[in-house]
């Protein structure tokens, strides 16, 4: 019943505060230690050395996430007998939703786009994905942005809160250094083919089961909200395997079919056109008030991820 409490806590100061901008992050610490190791184990000698490169990615994996276990898991222990723990704990919890900074994200896109301002979209957009941003449409930038808010949902939302559930602080926050190592080097470019391989597919292995109930709480949610949930399942069902993540689709799916939009297709990687697989059918062209849709859908799947997480922790105790 604590750990409810704490997680409920945790989830509220996220609605109201977002992330902290000016205290510590655990994020940002994570973040440090997997630039300082990369900085360390790659060079030039090993450029061409494609093993040594896997290796090394997979060992400063596995050291990051084993101290960052570690640290928080004597935060755990000791928060059972200390109110200063206990706040420390809390607060960190709060730290790994980021429910509050994708809505504001894709309110500040919206909002640019509705001054009709497209440059500074491109570029305010551009800090969100990696895709390029420089010759996007005010479609395209919708559509990117919609895609940002629904992969999230899952990463920055559902799998933490289920992970938090299932082991407390420790594993939830073990789950974040996974997900930050994918963002940081889990990317298919020489650089990190071969050094982030590790890294993406640990974190397609974390995300699997919580990406498949997002897509789920999705079509709940559109449901709740008077949306089109019953293409909503039907997209999900068709179409959440078009994609090249095994796990981005579920969530994209799910909001495609809700309303009536179609994701993927051509976009620009690092210079690259890339041709994405379709997710749904264009019953209409991307519309700027589907980017506030999108932030309701993910909000009611965040709220209905709690409550459902909470009735079954609950129930197993």
């Amino acid at each position: 019943m604590i750990l409810v409490i704490k997680i409920w806590i945790a989830y509220v100061l996220d609605l109201i505060f977002g992330d902290p901008q000016n205290i510590i992050h655990p994020v940002q610490v994570i973040g440090k230690m997997i630039s300082s190791g990369e900085k360390y184990l790659l060079g030039k000698r090993h450029e061409s050395d494609r093993k040594y490169k896997f290796f090394a990615g997979m060992i400063l994996n596995i050291t990051v996430i084993s101290v960052t276990y570690a640290v928080t898991y004597l935060i755990y222990k000791s928060s059972e007998n200390s109110i200063i723990f206990t706040v420390a704990e809390i607060y960190l919890m709060y730290t790994i939703f980021s429910i509050n900074s994708l809505a504001r994200e894709g309110n500040r896109v919206y909002n640019i786009l509705k001054e009709g301002n497209i440059e500074r979209a491109r570029k305010d957009l551009s800090y969100l994905v990696s895709r390029d941003t420089g010759t996007m449409d005010e479609k395209m930038i919708i559509r990117s942005t919609m895609e940002t808010i629904s992969e999230n949902t899952v990463d920055g939302i559902v799998a933490p809160m289920l992970y938090m559930f299932l082991g407390g602080l420790p594993l939830s926050i073990t789950y974040k250094a996974i997900n930050t190592f994918d963002s940081m080097v889990g990317y298919k470019n020489e650089k990190y083919m071969d050094f982030g391989k590790f890294s993406a597919k640990l974190d397609d292995v974390a995300n699997f089961i919580p990406a498949r109930i997002t897509g789920i709480l999705i079509v709940i949610a559109s449901m709740i909200l008077g949306y089109d949930y019953k293409n909503s399942l039907k997209i999900f069902i068709r179409d959440r395997k078009n994609h090249s993540s095994p796990n981005s689709g579920h969530a994209e799916a799910g909001v495609a079919g809700a309303l009536g939009v179609q994701f993927g297709g051509r976009v620009s990687y690092f210079g690259k056109e890339v041709d994405k697989p379709v997710i749904g059918d264009k019953a209409k062209d991307f519309e700027l008030e589907d980017i506030k849709k999108n932030i309701k859908i993910m909000y009611a799947a965040s709220f209905l991820s709690l409550v459902v997480f909470s009735v079954i922790f609950e129930g197993m105790m």
